[in-house]
């Protein structure tokens, strides 16, 4: 604790991960930030954080600390690695993973941090890069109410709707839920803007009319614009996507649910990769789409 104030961790600097530490800092909290590749933590250190060389460099030196990373891989070597957070952390830390991963592994997590006289959170997000910049993201707690609420004023420095949903793993389920939801909605967004193109409309005029009523979604209003002007860019990798729906479809077989329309996007998804555009945007859907 420095000044009544928790010393945040955070690992993970990537699209999202980086401007979500930004905004802690922002928030007038110390931050000790990690990351693979060095150079994408240089904002953060030219904005006062400090940097370490591993997890276990975080973990020692801070009081909450939050990892933001690619697949549930890379969380298991950053919590269980010889260099990772259980292993260093500190009796009373919080770990909060706001990676989207499996619910088992935030199980585990939160099980293993028990054990080390540790708290542990699964807050995975939703609102991709502009909600991670503009702090408006969506949290989704698992793990215990009581250490939800101590982490809260942190949440708020990077997310607007926060939302405690239970127990461990809890918040990747919803998470899952908010997947199955957006991979469904993509396909009718981006089927719906070649529509337009197709059929001779002006796809921004059809977007106008559109977004307000019955139709509106948040890809809708954020991603279709992105479509027309032929942006690509990542908010939210194609590769990262494929991770996700890859752990809803497990998750529903092992409860035995069916998913025809998550099993079809994923299949669409799928053939982008194949093509190699793993690193575009979610919304570059559209050009297979439109053809």
């Amino acid at each position: 604790m420095k000044d009544g104030k928790p010393i945040i961790g955070f690992i993970g600097l990537g699209v999202m991960g980086n401007s979500m530490a930004s905004n802690i800092l922002k928030g007038g909290y110390d931050l000790v930030v990690y990351n693979r590749t060095k150079s994408k933590g240089d904002n953060l250190v030219a904005q006062g954080a400090e940097w370490r060389d591993d997890p276990a460099g975080v973990a020692r030196e801070s009081d909450i600390i939050i990892s933001m990373v690619g697949y549930p891989d890379d969380v298991e070597e950053i919590y269980f690695g010889e260099n990772g957070i259980i292993k260093n952390i500190k009796r009373d830390g919080i770990v909060v993973d706001m990676t989207t991963s499996r619910p088992s592994l935030a199980k585990k997590i939160y099980e293993e941090a028990k054990k080390k006289g540790v708290y542990s959170l699964d807050a995975p997000v939703s609102g991709g890069d502009i909600g991670a910049r503009n702090g408006v993201l969506s949290i989704m707690v698992g793990g215990d109410e009581k250490i939800f609420k101590r982490v809260l004023p942190v949440f708020r420095l990077m997310g607007k709707n926060i939302v405690w949903q239970g127990a461990a793993g809890a918040g990747q389920h919803t998470k899952m839920c908010n997947q199955i939801a957006i991979a469904g909605n993509m396909m009718g967004v981006c089927e719906t803007m070649a529509y337009a193109r197709k059929s001779g409309l002006d796809p921004e005029r059809v977007l106008e009319s559109i977004e307000t009523g019955a139709a509106g979604s948040w890809s809708l209003s954020n991603l279709a614009p992105r479509m027309i002007k032929g942006d690509f860019e990542p908010g939210f990798y194609v590769k990262h996507f494929i991770k996700d729906m890859n752990i809803a479809l497990s998750e529903a077989e092992n409860m035995n649910l069916d998913t025809p329309a998550l099993k079809l996007a994923k299949s669409l998804y799928d053939e982008l990769e194949k093509q190699g555009k793993g690193s575009c945007g979610t919304q570059v859907l559209y050009k297979l789409i439109d053809g």
